[in-house]
């Protein structure tokens, strides 16, 4: 087990003349209240305090955060209180603390919610402060570095939550290290077969390498002394978890992955990386499309360096990368190289452009309410495929691979988006599908007459554009609905000669709550959508209408009345919709449901609800947002109407033998239409009435024992 000293050298290698006393004093509380505790591995719990610190100070962190990782689960495993925590160690420590604690107290519906839930308490606190999340990655690494002792399924779970969320933020922070090793430490645990014959193979493979790998190096090194440049060249072999990734997006074995190695020559400025990149092409051919320039287009990350791939010496490919010392120390520390120690303050996601991306991230956790969308919407953010193209006034924006004008517009303003009429890419007119490159220069042309449609959530990648898309059509589509509902409902009191606008003046919220809307305009859009019929909401005010006039008795009786009557309205429709009552019910033409059958309800615009199978072709293009859950609810003699499509060879009688087949299967033909085919061959459609899917199956059992009959199976039209 480490000790505090260790942990107080290694504050002391950067900063010399620091006070360690509040670390020291977090040091005796963490082990006074863990005192006992033991860990699965069953080392004393402290070890695992003290190994966060120490990662931390690894990272170069200011005091009160390594304090907060020797502390970071006293609130959650011990008596401490954050009130304890904010007297004894101040406000800094106890707001850090405050946004690592986890939510393991809240009960939540699904693993997808607490996943989500989590991840937006993580992003909440990361934007008052960024350390949060540092102590909260150290705090992850450190149970990574000991899964062996958790069961297999909660090493699985862990590890890909991992490698789908702390890996990335990792990288987004631009603490390289961390991202590799828990890369690592994920695959080893959700690949364990694989991780080990890689691990193997790899070992061998550059233990092989070795004087290639210094072979390089030094000729390398004498190029640029030739050229009056001092460097330092590295070479570092790439992480098990990239060359697996490389050998699964190539669909290569490892032996024909030769970059195994990446080298790396470091410089003093700028001016002289671009130098070194002349002399490495005019050394070794360069490989067509693998050079980047991330020193002029920096990653969100701040990473700069300038990386190409090269045929170098025996004909083997092998990738390089030039940078500063300064580049360097960013690539390796990320965020920590930024540090500001300068009267306590740390950098803001506010005041740095670089930090975009969380204050996206911001906006999601606010906006989406469904967990499985926000977690896509985080994972989409946390992922970049680095294309950089500019606006006409020449300022850089960042987009993931795929993305098209539509999520430049909405990058430059939620209206711009909004009012998208085309895009000029590099002074020609694009469609909007068009995918953005490297280097373009986007110029959106907007109109007041254009607004989203629905085809732009197929183009568009970002989760700002999909989310203002999904808020814009989702917002009209009730307005829609209010109008229409507003409309039938007039329709309705017109009708029968009643004064609507006196209705809305005096009854409307009344009525409303009776039904049990939140207000008036919740019953209208209800009306729109087809969730309840103007006639119901009509006869609910005429009802409020005439209650004074009657006597307790007489409205107990029609109160009694009108509930068997809805009860056997429901009865009769044979289907139960959850979470609402009293709408109109169609069975779906296309695919002509039957009891048994796994349906799905649709609320369409002024029908009520349309009950499809959940396997029909309709279905899949449904607006999720209309579909609602229903049960099959019937009586018994009860029958419903399926399409079935019979194929036989066309000869005399099979007409009559096919319609005998379904009338001793006890089924009712309603319709029959014959198509014959030039192949001598048949189609018969028949429309047949059946009590469920059990005696659907036996009527289709019957046909196909007839002989000459194909093949017979249920109609469903798109």
């Amino acid at each position: 087990m480490i000790r505090i000293h260790d942990i107080l050298d290694q504050i002391h290698s950067y900063l010399p003349d620091a006070d360690t006393h509040l670390v020291e004093k977090a040091y005796v509380y963490s082990a006074k209240v863990h005192a006992g505790q033991v860990r699965l591995s069953g080392e004393p719990y402290l070890s695992h305090p003290l190994e966060v610190a120490l990662i931390l100070a690894k990272m170069r962190l200011d005091l009160p955060s390594i304090a907060a990782g020797l502390l970071h689960d006293t609130v959650e495993d011990t008596l401490a209180t954050l009130d304890d925590i904010k007297s004894l160690f101040g406000d800094d420590v106890a707001q850090i603390l405050d946004g690592v604690t986890k939510l393991s107290k809240i009960k939540f519906h699904s693993q997808i919610q607490k996943q989500a839930e989590n991840i937006r308490k993580m992003i909440l606190a990361m934007s008052k402060d960024l350390r949060v999340i540092l102590v909260k990655l150290a705090d992850r690494l450190h149970n990574m570095r000991t899964l062996e002792y958790q069961k297999e399924h909660k090493r699985v779970k862990v590890a890909r939550e991992t490698l789908d969320i702390y890996a990335p933020l990792a990288s987004r922070l631009g603490i390289d290290w961390i991202k590799r090793e828990l890369e690592d430490l994920s695959f080893k645990y959700l690949y364990p077969a694989e991780y080990e014959e890689l691990k193997e193979k790899v070992e061998a493979k550059l233990g092989q390498r070795k004087a290639y790998v210094e072979e390089v190096k030094d000729l390398i090194a004498r190029k640029m002394a030739d050229f009056g440049l001092s460097c330092r060249v590295l070479g570092r072999p790439k992480h098990l978890y990239s060359v697996f990734r490389k050998m699964r997006l190539r669909n290569l074995p490892l032996e024909e992955i030769y970059d195994l190695i990446a080298f790396r020559i470091i410089l003093k400025t700028k001016k002289e990386c671009y130098e070194a990149l002349g002399i490495v092409h005019s050394l070794w051919k360069p490989v067509p499309g693998r050079f980047k320039d991330y020193i002029s287009l920096p990653k969100a990350n701040m990473y700069q360096s300038l990386h190409t791939t090269v045929i170098g010496p025996y004909g083997e490919k092998m990738e390089i990368q030039i940078r500063t010392e300064e580049m360097d120390k960013v690539a390796r520390e990320g965020i920590a190289a930024h540090w500001l120690y300068k009267e306590g303050t740390i950098i803001t996601p506010d005041k740095q452009k670089q930090f975009d991306w969380l204050n996206q991230l911001m906006e999601w956790q606010k906006e989406l309410e469904d967990p499985r969308e926000f977690l896509d919407s985080v994972r989409m953010d946390l992922f970049p495929n680095d294309v950089y193209v500019f606006t006409p006034g020449g300022d850089v924006k960042e987009f993931p691979r795929g993305a098209t004008p539509i999520d430049f517009a909405y990058a430059i303003h939620t209206e711009v988006g909004h009012h998208c009429a085309g895009a000029k890419v590099n002074g020609k007119m694009v469609p909007l599908k068009y995918e953005l490159q490297n280097g373009d220069v986007v110029e959106i042309i907007t109109s007041p007459q254009h607004v989203p449609s629905r085809d732009w959530l197929k183009i568009a990648k970002t989760s700002r554009a999909l989310t203002r898309i999904r808020h814009w059509i989702k917002t009209e589509e009730r307005q829609k609905s209010l109008n229409l509902g507003k409309d039938l409902l007039l329709r309705e009191f017109k009708k029968n000669r009643a004064d609507f606008s006196e209705f809305i003046k005096d009854k409307g919220e009344e009525v409303a709550k009776e039904l049990s809307f939140k207000g008036l305009n919740d019953m209208l859009i209800a009306i729109g959508y087809g969730k309840i019929s103007p006639i119901q909401v009509f006869k609910k005010f005429q009802r409020l209408e005439q209650i004074e006039e009657k006597t307790d008795d007489e409205l107990i009786e029609e109160l009694n009345q009108d509930d068997a009557k809805k009860l056997e309205e429901s009865a009769q429709q044979g289907i139960n919709i959850h979470g609402i009552d009293n709408i109109m019910v169609h069975l779906g033409k296309c695919c002509t449901p039957v009891p048994g059958d796994d349906v799905i309800g649709y609320i369409t615009r002024g029908r009520g609800v349309t009950v499809h199978r959940t396997d029909c072709v309709n279905v899949k293009n449904l607006d999720p947002e209309r579909k609602v859950d229903v049960t099959w609810h019937r009586e018994p003699g009860e029958t419903y109407p399926v399409r079935l499509h019979v194929m036989t060879t066309d000869k005399k009688g099979m007409l009559a033998a096919v319609s005998n087949a379904i009338s001793n299967g006890e089924g009712n033909i309603k319709e029959a239409k014959v198509i014959t085919t030039p192949d001598n061959n048949a189609m018969f459609n028949f429309l047949v009435e059946v009590r469920d899917s059990s005696h659907l199956k036996k009527i289709i059992s019957g046909i196909r024992r007839v002989q000459g009959v194909n093949w017979v199976g249920r109609a469903s039209y798109a």
